[in-house]
């Protein structure tokens, strides 16, 4: 998006929540800058300064405004007008690529120079990947500081500072306050912690959950009611999650969140956002889509509807491949098998969600003859061994990766055929404009069409066919 600051003023003027976390807006005579949908007093427009990022506002020196917390809010979409390379690198930061790692391994994973990196990151975003990271990790612990009861020291290692006394030094220098200062009396802890993560409105949530719930893996991941539960396995770290229901209008999804995960919390908020699409610009999206006849019936009947994500590519893509030319309850079922067989055990407070779901790792482990057991026909037991080991041997599927390189990986697998590269294309790697042309629910909701009429008529949807195809698969 390319900052018009008249138009960036006017949609200040009318808190337009359209614009949230498209924009900030830094007020010069305080040295704060919001959420162009802050409640304060709208400054004067010779007062005002506009930057894309947080970081941009931050690196000029102005601080989070402490009302509207900008940490809440939701990010910028896929399509935004910069590289490849700056949004591959973006999406990494703010997972935490450089809360474990340095500059040198992120430019190495995204196969460019440590020089390039920063050269596009500044060019393109106006600060450098460290500043990015710093910013991400202050902004999470501020949050954190608002809304639990996690002891400082935790909140330090929970938002990727790898001591305390740099913690606080830098939030110090940030916030012009210390982090015990900042503190906003909790609610009392426990054995979890309850953080939000915003969204545009509107948000389609009961469309989403029923479409996650249909692909639910037994064991491992469940709907009820209106709240969305799973366990979860990050590095060495396993616990569990609970997502929802929304809070509508403060624009907000609750998370709570199992205790043993708050040092892997950067990359797991990562993982939600992406598996629920809060980073979606539902106004912008619809806009584009709403002239076509077929689409807009269904865009008045599920207005926000999002594409449900992946929480972990690998397993996204798995899931995929055991969906071929079966039923969604077909799938289901070798799914739970299969966490069943191969997860790892886990204790939660959910009888039903006894396992994680099994990496790359555990698949390439059991191998052909143990997923065939299970129910797996052979052909799919190869491919699903075949994606496993080109996983671990650096095959990315986490959002930010390269579409053209994942779809060719992904078709050089046996077994995998173009349908289940744009699922994955769409689903795991968040690739907007992916577009299953040949599936047979789309060609059903398209009167019949043929794959090649489909793909025709998909043209005129990009560069958002990704949620064309979730809306013809609505109905």
């Amino acid at each position: 998006m390319s900052l018009d600051a008249d138009s960036c003023y006017r949609a200040l003027t009318s808190r337009d929540g359209r614009f949230d976390g498209l924009f900030f807006v830094a007020v010069t005579t305080t040295g704060i800058y919001c959420r162009p949908i802050c409640p304060a007093r709208t400054p004067r427009r010779d007062r005002v300064r506009f930057f894309k990022l947080a970081a941009e506002a931050e690196k000029e020196g102005f601080r989070a405004c402490f009302r509207c917390r900008p940490e809440l809010a939701p990010g910028h979409a896929s399509v935004d007008a910069v590289s490849r390379t700056a949004r591959a690198a973006l999406a990494r930061i703010e997972a935490g690529a450089l809360n474990d790692g340095g500059v040198p391994e992120l430019a190495r994973d995204l196969a460019m120079s440590e020089r390039q990196l920063r050269r596009s990151l500044q060019r393109e975003l106006g600060v450098s990947p460290g500043e990015l990271a710093q910013t991400r990790r202050l902004l999470v612990a501020k949050q954190l500081l608002a809304e639990t009861a996690l002891p400082i020291t935790e909140i330090a290692f929970a938002a990727g500072f790898q001591s305390l006394r740099r913690f606080n030094a830098a939030f110090l220098e940030r916030f012009a306050t210390s982090p015990s200062s900042a503190r906003r009396g909790a609610a009392v802890g426990g054995d979890s912690i309850t953080v939000r993560l915003g969204f545009r409105a509107p948000f389609a949530w009961r469309e989403l959950l029923r479409f996650t719930g249909t692909h639910a893996m037994p064991g491992a991941e469940e709907v009820d009611g209106e709240v969305y539960r799973r366990t979860v396995r990050i590095g060495d770290r396993t616990g569990w999650i609970a997502v929802g229901p929304p809070d509508a209008h403060r624009g907000t999804l609750p998370i709570e969140i199992s205790a043993s995960l708050t040092r892997v919390l950067v990359p797991l908020l990562a993982r939600i956002r992406a598996l629920f699409d809060l980073d979606a610009e539902p106004a912008r999206v619809e806009a584009h889509l709403g002239g076509d006849p077929t689409l807009a019936p269904r865009i008045a009947a599920h207005p926000g509807l999002r594409v449900p994500g992946g929480f972990d590519g690998f397993e996204l893509a798995a899931r995929a491949i055991l969906g071929q030319q079966i039923s969604v309850r077909g799938a289901t079922t070798l799914a739970g098998r299969i966490v069943a067989a191969i997860g790892e055990p886990i204790v939660t407070p959910f009888p039903s969600l006894s396992r994680t779901s099994p990496d790359a790792a555990s698949f390439a482990r059991a191998g052909e003859e143990t997923l065939a057991r299970l129910g797996v026909m052979p052909a799919r037991a190869r491919s699903l061994v075949a994606l496993a080991r080109a996983v671990t041997d650096g095959l990315c599927l986490a959002p930010g990766a390269d579409p053209d390189e994942a779809r060719a990986r992904l078709l050089a697998i046996p077994g995998v055929g173009p349908w289940t590269a744009e699922v994955v294309l769409m689903r795991a790697i968040r690739s907007p404009d992916a577009f299953p042309h040949a599936d047979l629910g789309i060609l059903r909701a398209l009167g019949g069409a043929v794959p090649k009429a489909a793909l025709a008529a998909a043209e005129a949807w990009r560069p958002w066919r990704s949620y064309a195809a979730q809306l013809l698969w609505e109905g």
